[in-house]
């Protein structure tokens, strides 16, 4: 089996499972074609358009099943765009390795959290539209900080802090997030596009795969995954970026 085909399976393997909690498959799709050889610039404008197909994919299956709040989304996207660029700019005064460690601690009890604290989904009260507005505009302004001053996309924030602070069913909170993290992955994708950084030739085939993957993710969690297990998936998820984080902090 030549590279090309592994590396489609992948793809394909990989927009499946980050779909299923929330995610499109950027958080493994840019270090995974790094050490396959491709440049940075390459790297993370395909994972970032890969992430866009897949998220978009589950996406369009999580609404078509009513499972996206966009009371939730919406707000949280508009906030989130706000606050990037303050985060990109208060990197350059903060000293940022202290925070980065301080963030891997939170996304460690957060993953201890999610992995032993289930909650019952089913009787989760229905919270009032404007609250949920609010909550979503404040989840997002932090996750657009905390994405400008780390570097990384917000997305794997989203899902615990929907589950944990607005109490939001987990299977909703994961479809909600494949929506949110579509408009995160286009802004960053058109921004490498317009400097022409673009692997056509890769992406386009890739994309196929990660279109299925999105939708065979989306339809898996829809049916048959039930939210206990979309939080022990999401928790490990969780503890990877931690590492990943820590890695960064004293090693690059």
């Amino acid at each position: 089996m030549n590279l090309s085909l592994l590396l489609t399976a992948a793809v394909f393997l990989i927009s499946l499972v980050l779909t299923m909690v929330g995610l499109g498959g950027g958080l493994i799709f840019s270090p995974l074609f790094v050490i396959l050889g491709m440049t940075k610039s390459a790297a993370a404008s395909a994972s970032l358009f890969l992430n866009l197909v897949a998220a978009g994919s589950a996406a369009w299956t999580y609404a078509g099943k009513k499972m996206v709040d966009f009371s939730l989304a919406i707000p949280l996207i508009v906030a989130s765009s706000i606050a990037a660029p303050m985060g990109s700019y208060i990197n350059i005064h903060i000293d940022t390795v202290v925070f980065m460690v301080i963030m891997s601690a939170v996304l460690a009890l957060a993953g201890v959290r999610m992995l032993f604290s289930p909650r019952a989904d089913e009787q989760a009260p229905d919270m009032p539209a404007s609250r949920k507005a609010v909550g979503g505009a404040v989840i997002g302004f932090c996750i657009g900080l905390l994405g400008g001053l780390l570097g990384i996309g917000g997305g794997v924030f989203v899902v615990p802090l929907l589950i944990y602070v607005l109490k939001t069913p987990t299977k909703i909170a994961a479809a909600s997030s494949t929506f949110i993290v579509c408009f995160s992955s286009l802004t960053g994708f058109l921004g490498y596009a317009s400097m022409g950084n673009i692997n056509w030739m890769f992406i386009l085939p890739a994309a196929a795969a990660s279109f299925a993957g999105g939708q065979a993710g989306a339809r898996i969690m829809s049916t048959r995954i039930k939210g206990k297990t979309i939080r022990v998936i999401f928790s490990f998820l969780l503890f990877g970026l931690c590492l990943k984080l820590l890695h960064q902090s004293f090693f690059s």
